[in-house]
């Protein structure tokens, strides 16, 4: 499925298989409102990230597809440190159209 495929080229650095996973217009919106819009530069966002980040590794807990949206459950570590996090991917036809990216924070003291 394309979440999967998406995943694995993230984690695998294989940016030409995560392009194919994208439509051209795509969004991508992090959990900081920040925006990348189009391919070219979601990818070369991903692109120029994924190379510095130490330790870098993803655990999926869970992906759920619904009609033109998909939920993916996972966690994040980068240096020691575990981010856990919801992506929802938007779909049109064939490609990810939209990625919408939450995390999880502390709980208030």
């Amino acid at each position: 499925m394309i979440v999967e495929r998406y995943l694995a080229a993230l984690c695998g650095h294989d940016w030409d298989a995560l392009r194919s996973c994208l439509c051209d217009d795509v969004v991508r919106v992090g959990p900081f409102r920040d925006e990348y819009r189009g391919v070219d530069a979601y990818v070369e966002f991903l692109s120029a990230l994924m190379p510095t980040l130490p330790g870098y590794s993803m655990k999926v807990s869970r992906i759920a597809y619904v009609d033109d949206l998909a939920f993916a459950e996972l966690a994040e570590t980068v240096d020691g440190v575990r981010t856990e996090e919801a992506l929802v991917f938007e779909f049109d036809g064939e490609c990810i159209a939209r990625v919408d990216v939450f995390i999880k924070t502390q709980a208030p003291p």
